[in-house]
């Protein structure tokens, strides 16, 4: 069973923003974009969705290096 739980894009965003130190770069149609250099350059894209199903998130985790373990503590 996986830790994650459907988020909205909003929260979503702002625990990437708050607790992983990513910054909003721009947003292009229906995706924003957030980086964040710590050494190397990480990104990833968050879809402009009113909720973010699980699948979706695991992507977006992926691309942002962080464990699902560890963001499921911030949900």
């Amino acid at each position: 069973m996986s830790l994650l739980k459907k988020i909205s894009r909003k929260d979503c965003i702002k625990i990437l923003c708050n607790k992983f130190g990513f910054i909003i770069i721009r947003q292009t149609g229906s995706h924003i974009i957030l980086k964040k250099e710590n050494g190397e350059k990480i990104g990833t894209v968050v879809p402009n969705h009113r909720e973010i199903k699980i699948g979706t998130l695991k992507g977006i985790l992926r691309l942002a290096r962080i464990n699902e373990e560890e963001f499921s503590h911030f949900q």
